[in-house]
């Protein structure tokens, strides 16, 4: 399987916000690297916008370019905007769920539980990062795992989690219920969707 090995560090000095949940932060107002200040201040062509916010929306999600064009391609055949149903698409694969519900504090955590096997959706064991789920589904982590490490010194910090309000989190049973679809105000406000829209729409 095919994985983004990039320093997450540099894409968040790159984009100048914090794009892959890293816990560093740079003060420095220019990307990484000894042209970074001088990149810094040149002009920025219509195309370049348009690349630098795709590369920044999928720094954030955690996607490389053929799984993320293939979503953009599936969203171009639903009804309705575009945009949103990309969106909408992106925040509701299986990894990105575990993340907004609170049961990872990174979506790379949130992947890496997903691929090693950690939940059920709707009782069937689902291992695949970018299944996406629907409303009404319940995902829970199995049994077995629970005892484990991870999830018994992350039991007593759940109660502080923050769960988008799409989701709801069953705290004592590990458990995640899609209560629908994530409205238009759910979806993340950092990206610029009409630029990513154009970019591949050349």
């Amino acid at each position: 399987m095919a994985r983004n090995l990039k320093p997450r560090y540099k894409a968040s000095r790159r984009f100048g916000e914090n794009v892959a949940d890293t816990l560093k932060q740079s003060k420095k107002n220019y990307p990484a690297g000894m042209h970074g200040p001088k990149k810094a201040f040149t002009k920025t062509s219509e195309y370049g916008r348009q690349l630098q916010e795709k590369q920044k929306a999928k720094a954030i999600y955690g996607m490389l370019e053929k799984q993320f064009k293939l979503t953009f391609e599936k969203s171009t055949k639903l009804p309705g905007d575009l945009g949103q149903n990309f969106l909408t698409m992106l925040e509701t694969r299986l990894d990105n769920v575990v993340y907004r519900a609170g049961l990872a504090q990174t979506r790379r955590l949130a992947r890496q539980l997903v691929n090693h096997g950690h939940f059920i959706v709707d009782g069937v064991s689902t291992d695949i990062p970018s299944f996406r789920v629907q409303p009404g589904q319940v995902i829970k982590v199995k049994d077995n795992k629970i005892k484990k490490g991870y999830w018994s010194a992350l039991a007593e910090k759940l109660g502080k989690a923050e769960t988008a309000g799409w989701l709801s989190l069953d705290v004592k049973n590990f458990t995640i219920t899609v209560n629908s679809l994530p409205n238009k105000e759910d979806l993340p406000a950092n990206i610029d969707m009409p630029l990513i829209v154009d970019f591949y729409s050349r």
